[in-house]
């Protein structure tokens, strides 16, 4: 996080949505909300930031609505229509010259954000509602997650596809590719996250998954996962499950199976040491008793803060991954919190 105690909107972007229909931006550093913006007719499913800052968008009940960050207009500038379902996921091209979301009338779609045509250019398909979306860093393949536990590969330049299937009638949950394009996990609604390694991806050569690992992450379900932007020790994946979460290092090496592992829950959290290959034992007990379902969650861009956005008590919360404490609270919402999205920079001296 970068050490701008004014949280200035170039550098450093914290938005909240929920079931009370309102977006709110707030100063990171002081948990002041500085802005709320109206969602109308529709809680907000998943929040987005362009990667030029200047919008962000908000995935809701048959729509995707942007919202102008540089001035004080509380009503979208643009609405993005046509969508039968919810939308669950939204996300940009590295360069913001497309959009991709996901929704629950079983498709993916892409957005051309420099056309005047609010409608989407390409559909892909599925047989089941769309949980969550993913671009690979190439920013040339789309990984798409649905509710019956398919998890399809969509190459963007060929419209080839392929499917994969981790764990049969297990709904897909997230799924999350490390910066580099070296690992990606997916969570599901058996508390279970797999994790392949990636080859390929390069050039006209598609992107193959290597099965790595898979963590018993909770005895019931798991929601969301995130690797941490910091690869210096190691790729790290964020495993968020219903009412607890957990914080995982996945060391490249191989030599260096040892790894710290987080989770939170409503009655406590603890820090975790785990060996990849065998069980995972803990050692640090970190107490949060309002904490509950945990919908949504994004690292800081120096990997030592976790925001979490909460479904219990309408708050979000600032996290030290190094302590495990609450720094921040951001306190506002009339309802639960349902998603979140966050931008701050590394400030180098």
């Amino acid at each position: 996080m970068t050490n701008d105690v004014q949280g200035s909107n170039d550098q450093v972007i914290l938005a909240t949505g929920g079931y009370d229909h309102t977006i709110k931006l707030w100063q990171a550093h002081t948990g002041v909300c500085v802005r709320t913006a109206q969602h109308t007719d529709s809680q907000v499913n998943a929040l987005d930031i362009t990667p030029d800052k200047q919008l962000i968008a908000a995935a809701g009940y048959q729509h995707i609505r942007m919202y102008d960050l540089s001035s004080s207009n509380p009503n979208p500038v643009i609405n993005y229509e046509g969508v039968s379902k919810n939308v669950t996921g939204v996300g940009f091209q590295e360069e913001g010259k497309w959009m991709y979301t996901g929704g629950e009338d079983c498709s993916a779609r892409i957005w051309d954000l420099r056309s005047r045509n609010l409608q989407c250019q390409r559909i892909f398909q599925v047989s089941a509602p769309v949980n969550c979306v993913c671009l690979h860093p190439n920013q040339a393949e789309l990984v798409v997650g649905d509710q019956s536990g398919v998890i399809h590969l969509w190459d963007l330049k060929t419209d080839h596809n392929e499917q994969l299937i981790p764990e049969a009638e297990a709904s897909i949950q997230d799924i999350a590719m490390d910066p580099e394009g070296s690992y990606m996990a997916a969570v599901n609604n058996r508390g279970h996250c797999y994790i392949w390694s990636l080859t390929g991806g390069v050039g006209d050569e598609p992107t193959k998954l290597n099965p790595k690992h898979k963590i018993e992450a909770h005895q019931r379900y798991a929601l969301k996962c995130k690797f941490s932007p910091d690869s210096t020790c190691g790729e790290t994946i964020f495993c968020r499950i219903s009412e607890k979460y957990k914080r995982t290092d996945i060391n490249t090496s191989p030599e260096a199976r040892i790894t710290p592992n987080f989770t939170f829950s409503n009655i406590l959290s603890k820090h975790w040491n785990a060996r990849m290959n065998s069980s995972i034992a803990s050692f640090t007990n970190l107490k949060h008793e309002a904490q509950r379902w945990v919908w949504d969650a994004a690292f800081s861009a120096d990997s030592q803060y976790i925001l979490t956005a909460l479904l219990s008590d309408g708050v979000a919360r600032l996290w030290n991954v190094e302590t495990g404490a609450v720094e921040r609270e951001y306190n506002g919402h009339q309802k639960s919190i349902t998603a979140l999205a966050f931008r701050d920079e590394i400030v180098r001296d």
